[in-house]
């Protein structure tokens, strides 16, 4: 158990401060990019609006079940379904928050090709929706005029920097305060517990698809945000988990879950729902068999290990203190909103 704990400290510790400014970027974000101005671009129903939602979802800190009612919103404002579909694929899998996550633990290598991964698959995805789905028969809740308070004119709004720090420090635990400790934990239970040799004596050399396939039939269903993955993901590469294999779980755990999915079948129909879901599994596959090609298991470790930028170790454990007061924060605010 102390060594559960002394390793759960030292990741914590380790992105914390990554973290922390990805927060503050976040926050930033959110009053520079407007609900309005994502919908004014993701209104039109070709190929450009495609392209627009998937480069909108990439800096995004959505999670897979908070992305599901803003896609349903911008569906609802007009959207044609493969911008949707776009925007449902490349928002979850990654953010402004766990840009800066993934560099800290895996290195500059992850931190870049996340986010290109997650702009192709949204492209990939909403373009196979426009060419096979492109009607809005079928669909359980057709588009229609927003109503909603979002569409008011009269909403007095408290002043930016006040929203900014909210959205930042406040909503965003409060989304990933949970999932992020459970990620935490089990990433320092995988480092304490987990054999160093697992993957390598269980699964035979070459046998990296086989693993892929695992990740994927793990990351499907479950619920893992972008950010929380990341610890996870990290130490399952160092017990020997192929950069190929680790990716598909990135891209696949954030992606998608079974809520999601549900949802996306009784407003977008059942082809659309089917081809997000090929997407998302084609996308990570390919995505894992071109890492393992070109990125050696032995040099992503190397490279997890030797890119951060030294920080006194002060300044990690300070923000680790007011990280997990603030996920702690954010956990007991949910909970308190489900108590009412």
């Amino acid at each position: 158990m102390t060594d559960f704990i002394q390793a759960f400290w030292s990741t914590l510790a380790q992105m914390s401060p990554y973290l922390l400014f990805g927060f503050f970027a976040a926050g930033l974000l959110s009053i520079w990019v407007s609900p309005a101005l994502v919908e004014r671009h993701l209104g039109g129903r070709g190929f450009g609006a495609v392209v627009k939602a998937s480069l909108f979802g990439v800096p995004l800190p959505l999670c897979s079940c908070g992305v599901i009612p803003v896609t349903m919103s911008l569906y609802k404002h007009g959207a044609g379904r493969g911008a949707a579909v776009s925007f449902l694929l490349s928002t979850p899998q990654t953010g402004i928050d766990s840009i800066f996550v993934t560099y800290s633990l895996l290195g500059p290598f992850f931190a870049v090709l996340r986010p290109i991964a997650a702009f192709l698959t949204g492209l990939f995805g909403g373009g196979l929706v426009n060419w096979l789905d492109p009607s809005d028969s079928g669909a359980a809740e057709p588009a229609k005029s927003c109503t909603d308070d979002c569409c008011s004119k009269n909403e007095k709004k408290p002043p930016k920097w006040e929203r900014m720090l909210r959205h930042g420090f406040v909503t965003l635990p409060t989304d990933i305060g949970l999932p992020m400790l459970i990620g935490l934990c089990i990433a320092a239970a995988i480092s304490v517990w987990v054999p160093d040799d697992l993957f390598a004596v269980r699964l035979a050399a070459g046998s990296n698809l086989l693993a892929m396939f695992v990740m994927m039939l793990v990351g499907i269903p479950i619920y893992v945000c972008a950010t929380a993955s990341v610890p996870i993901a990290a130490a399952l590469i160092a017990k020997g988990l192929s950069p190929g294999a680790a990716l598909v779980f990135l891209m696949t755990g954030p992606a998608t879950n079974a809520a999601g999915l549900s949802t996306l079948w009784g407003v977008l129909g059942p082809r659309s729902a089917l081809l997000f879901l090929f997407s998302t599994a084609f996308c990570a596959l390919a995505s894992g068999l071109i890492v393992d090609a070109f990125l050696p298991r032995q040099k992503a470790v190397e490279m997890m290990h030797h890119h951060s930028i030294a920080l006194p170790d002060w300044v990690g454990h300070l923000s680790a203190l007011i990280l997990l007061t603030l996920l702690l924060f954010g956990i007991a605010r949910k909970c308190a909103r489900k108590a009412e």
